[in-house]
């Protein structure tokens, strides 16, 4: 069985993720994990996760994958006592220098991305070193990922979809030097986004456009049904940052596509309007990157990039009454009377509707909602669930 695996930057959009279908979600515990402008998640908060994730039978880990310095290891061993206790399914090591505390503790190990882990002999030294699973390095073609999985036993995973580093796997100092923020301790600056001017040597601007070695994202929808033959047994997301109605989205669709692609093993089990709700979702063109062995510069930007952000999403459902037929809905992007819509849901299919009546707090009929997370009420004639996503229905 092939595992979805999705990001959670907090409890909400941990229990947003497991319940738009994620097998298993992964978490940071506060100042031990990659990404130090997420939410992160407390003892307490870790405790709740667990709990929920385990009365839906599935499974949460805990990333703690920084690049550990001498005053990181004092509170090491207490950190991963105190996971240990919360029953936490597995936690995602960079550093050998935990192995040994995870395995004091009993807990099972995965290699985290960031060891840029490229062939098989290194997997099978981690192998022996007792880790269940191995998260390959981005950097990898198939033909490379298959070769390692015909030479290993552990587990295999690997990223499908969300955005991509400049450096090999996230190893990269170029936010050290422009803005004293170390990305391998979780303060990532995204210096490979910016713009830049390019100089000759009279000091002269080269070329019209500002210069850019930014990454195009990463979309492997194309490539599911390929990548459950040759053995990838955890597909992973990307995007512990990213709102709720983005993992929603990416969840449902590749949800959907890996079912049908284990049940169906002669079809092609995704359509265009999903690589188009996909695309949508996001604000950066997206590519395959390594796999299918073309890396080239198609797969990055290098001048003339825009990015435009998302707007199709218009709210989210908080609660749906069944007499009056009026969902309450909090708002994300202006919308008003005569839109026609889409809503998506975890245990429905999709249902387009054109919105006639929008009421306030105040039970007043009003014609735009154009606040900030305003609360409103929109008739809608099928039942909704809470958690429900709104979109704006596109051509």
């Amino acid at each position: 069985m092939v595992e979805l695996l999705a990001p959670a930057g907090d409890l909400e959009r941990l229990k947003i993720a497991l319940k738009y279908g994620a097998d298993a979600v992964y978490i940071g515990y506060e100042k031990l994990s990659l990404r130090a402008n997420a939410v992160n998640f407390t003892f307490e908060e870790i405790k709740e996760a667990v709990n929920y994730a385990h009365n839906l039978g599935k499974k949460v880990y805990v990333t703690v994958n920084i690049v550990l310095h001498n005053e990181d290891l004092q509170e090491i061993e207490t950190a991963i006592e105190g996971l240990s206790k919360l029953k936490v399914d597995a936690l995602i090591i960079s550093d050998p220098a935990i192995f040994k505390y995870a395995k004091k503790y009993n807990l099972d190990i995965h290699l985290s991305t960031q060891a840029s882990t490229m062939n098989y002999k290194t997997v099978q030294f981690f192998e022996n070193e007792g880790i269940k699973r191995v998260v390959l390095a981005r950097e990898l073609n198939r033909e490379e990922i298959k070769d390692i999985i015909s030479k290993t036993h552990v587990e295999i995973e690997t990223f499908i979809h969300g955005a991509m580093c400049a450096g090999i796997s996230g190893r990269c100092v170029m936010s050290n030097f422009f803005t004293l923020r170390d990305a391998n301790r979780g303060g990532c600056s995204q210096v490979c986004r910016w713009n830049f001017t390019l100089l000759d040597e009279k000091k002269k601007a080269l070329g019209d456009d500002n210069f850019t070695f930014c990454s195009k994202d990463l979309s492997m929808i194309e490539y599911i049904k390929d990548m459950i033959s040759i053995g990838i047994k955890s597909f992973k997301i990307e995007g512990r940052m990213r709102s709720s109605y983005y993992l929603a989205t990416v969840i449902s669709i590749y949800r959907k596509v890996i079912d049908n692609c284990c049940k169906h093993s002669n079809t092609i089990e995704y359509n265009i309007k999903d690589k188009k709700v996909l695309s949508a979702c996001a604000n950066r063109d997206s590519t395959c990157q390594f796999y299918n062995g073309n890396y080239d510069n198609n797969c990055s930007y290098y001048n003339g990039r825009v990015e435009i952000s998302n707007q199709d999403f218009l709210g989210i459902v908080k609660s749906y009454d069944k007499k009056t037929k009026l969902a309450t809905i909090e708002q994300r992007n202006y919308f008003k009377s005569g839109d026609i819509v889409e809503i998506f849901s975890p245990n429905r299919d999709i249902i387009t509707k054109e919105i006639k009546e929008i009421y306030d707090e105040d039970n007043n009929i009003i014609e735009i909602v154009r606040h900030p997370k305003q609360i409103v009420k929109i008739y809608i004639d099928e039942k909704l669930e809470k958690d429900d996503m709104i979109r704006i229905k596109k051509d």
